[in-house]
């Protein structure tokens, strides 16, 4: 499995130039960059037949899985506007599943609309520049800010809603132990029922009980740390956030996992995401390597150097 950089670079105006990377991981054996010019609509794989059952009768969740219905980790990758509307590469198709926004509470709303304004990667370059400075460097700092560029944990719900990096989860009975590729970051979730503590001390996943509801495993997440974000636009919780996650899957080749989260100091009514899909790998080989502060720091680099121009500017 070779590692590649997927290189994005959007130059705003003069005084500013963001460099956006993606870490890929490309297979030969499975195609490479060059069949995502072509027009044609990617082939998604089949169902695969029934999912397995782990000895306790319960299907195995076991595997590693990547976004999309593809079975590799460039389906997260594609740049090319032809692709956009492939619903191969989505996670789910908003035509058929339709996503409801978050409905926020007023004070909630108004702060990510600040925030919203002040995301330097929304401008055209014409825009930014009219932005005032002080505009322009909050914009800036809240790039640097991301979890991804400080290198924490992504977390609950971000670290299934998220989505950007590959997938493995080892079931064994009573445990689930969920990996990803990005930090190497991880989770080790008790599936046997157990109630939650009376009072959790917060961590990035938070407290972590799970049981089974049929075939789908459903986990209840209390005592989450807000410095978790839950999205790019949506960065922050209260100590009040309940996050309900289901996992299924309905056949061999493919893992169904939707997220419902609740937090009434935030927002009006609990937010379920549409159900994302996964796919086997069509490989099987192990997940690849990604480090933050190593595989994006020239991004950082471009954002700090920018932020100095700025800031010498009269």
């Amino acid at each position: 499995m070779k590692s590649g950089l997927f290189n994005c670079i959007l130059i705003l105006g003069a005084a500013l130039t963001v460099t956006c990377g993606a870490v890929a991981q490309q297979k030969s054996a499975t195609g490479s960059a060059s069949e995502y010019g072509a027009k044609e609509a990617l082939k998604p794989l089949p169902p695969g037949g029934p999912a397995p059952r782990s000895a306790d009768g319960h299907p195995d969740l076991s595997g590693i899985w990547f976004i999309g219905s593809l079975g590799k980790e460039d389906a997260t990758l594609v740049g090319s506007q032809v692709r956009e509307g492939d619903p191969a590469l989505r996670a789910f198709d908003p035509k058929v599943t339709p996503e409801e926004k978050p409905s926020f509470q007023p004070w909630a709303a108004d702060k990510i609309k600040q925030q919203q304004q002040a995301n330097v990667l929304s401008y055209s370059p014409a825009s930014f520049n009219k932005l005032p400075k002080e505009q322009k460097l909050a914009g800036i700092d809240q790039e640097i800010a991301k979890l991804s560029r400080t290198c924490m944990p992504a977390g609950v719900p971000r670290i299934g809603l998220g989505g950007g990096h590959g997938m493995e989860l080892v079931q064994h009975p009573g445990l689930l132990v969920q990996l990803i590729d990005a930090n190497h970051d991880f989770r080790v979730i008790p599936t046997d029922g157990r109630a939650h503590s009376k009072d959790p001390a917060p961590a990035f996943n938070g407290e972590e009980v799970g049981h089974w509801d049929g075939d789908t495993l459903v986990i209840d997440t209390i005592g989450i740390d807000e410095r978790v974000w839950n999205n790019d636009q949506w960065t922050f919780h209260s100590e009040q956030e309940h996050v309900v996650e289901r996992f299924t899957r309905p056949s061999l080749n493919y893992l169904i996992y939707q997220a419902t989260i609740d937090d009434p100091m935030v927002l009006t009514k609990p937010w379920t995401s549409a159900p994302r899909r996964w796919s086997l790998s069509v490989s099987h080989e192990q997940l690849d390597e990604w480090y933050c502060g190593v595989s994006n720091n020239d991004e950082v680099t471009a954002l700090k150097e920018t932020k100095k121009r700025l800031e010498e500017e009269k």
